[in-house]
Parts: C-alpha cells; sequence; structure tokens
C-alpha cells in the first residue's frame, strides 16, 4: 500500500492551441497568386471570380489584383 494518497489532478485548464482563423487580406488590398486571402474551417465563404479552395477550405488568390 502506498504510505501516502495520490493527489488527483485536475481535469481543467486545458486549452486548445489557437487556429489562427479568419480574413487575413480585405478589400483594397494587393494579392498575388497563392496569397492566403481566408483561413475557415467549412466553406463560410466561397471561393470567387480567381481564387480556389485549398484542401482545408483555405481561399487563396489564383492570379494578381486588387
Amino acid at each position: 500500500m502506498a504510505h501516502r494518497a495520490g493527489k488527483a489532478s485536475s481535469k481543467l485548464g486545458r486549452s486548445s492551441n489557437p487556429k489562427y482563423l479568419g480574413v487575413k487580406l480585405f478589400d483594397g488590398q494587393k494579392v498575388n497568386p497563392g496569397n492566403i486571402i481566408v483561413r475557415q474551417r467549412g466553406t463560410k465563404i466561397v471561393p470567387g471570380k480567381n481564387t480556389k479552395r485549398g484542401r482545408d477550405d483555405t481561399i487563396f488568390a489564383m492570379k494578381e489584383g486588387i
């Protein structure tokens, strides 16, 4: 038998790492091909003209523009 009782650790206090989601470039900002415009989970915002959707639903630029 144990000489002293083991202390139970708290199951609270754990926090997941930040994911840094959201809009990265706003209206009027210059973009180059491959620039990330929006980081998202799911397709809340759908890709438009001259943009594509990545595997993780990230929207990125295909052409240079504003």
